[in-house]
């Protein structure tokens, strides 16, 4: 598995596993039909946008056959902090459980070091058991719990943070 910084022709297929990833992962949370209405496109967007912004990093997970399993977003929260946030990390279903989430996740932490911030955050649905106990893993502490909506839905989130 090789994992490498996302250029800008990479945002199709980030964008793919985004979508696919959602699918696989939230299915008991917001229903098969609500999510076969997501848009690869506005995703293709999202990841247009990071790449190209100088305050995001993205990294991709390349498989042996050079195609993308993953991906993961860093960049500024949405409020004035000097923390940075773990936007988005996601690997295709079948590459769960290989090194893809665990390099991702290194080269996430090793930007936002580099960032010189103090502490990172992320937030992750309450409801996903199998993402927590990454996060635990890699050594992020839960700290705070909020309500967003997404597709329609509002559902409980936690919030989770990691001393860079």
């Amino acid at each position: 598995m090789d994992i490498r910084r996302a250029r800008l022709e990479d945002a199709a297929a980030v964008a793919a596993v985004h979508v696919r990833t959602w699918q696989a992962a939230y299915e008991h949370v917001f229903g098969a039909e609500r999510l076969a209405r997501l848009d690869v496109a506005a995703r293709e967007g999202l990841a247009r946008r990071r790449a190209t912004d100088p305050e995001s990093d993205t990294f991709v997970a390349v498989d042996d056959d050079g195609r993308i399993v993953g991906f993961v977003a860093t960049g500024r929260p949405d409020e004035p902090a000097e923390e940075r946030e773990l936007f988005a990390i996601y690997v295709l279903p079948e590459a769960w459980g290989t090194s893809a989430g665990s390099g991702l996740m290194a080269a996430a932490v090793d930007a936002m070091r580099d960032r010189a911030a103090p502490e990172a955050i992320l937030w992750v649905l309450a409801d996903n058991p199998r993402a927590r106990r990454f996060y635990e893993r890699e050594g992020w502490i839960e700290d705070g719990s909020a309500e967003s909506e997404y597709l329609g839905l509002t559902v409980p989130v936690a919030r989770y943070r990691l001393r860079l």
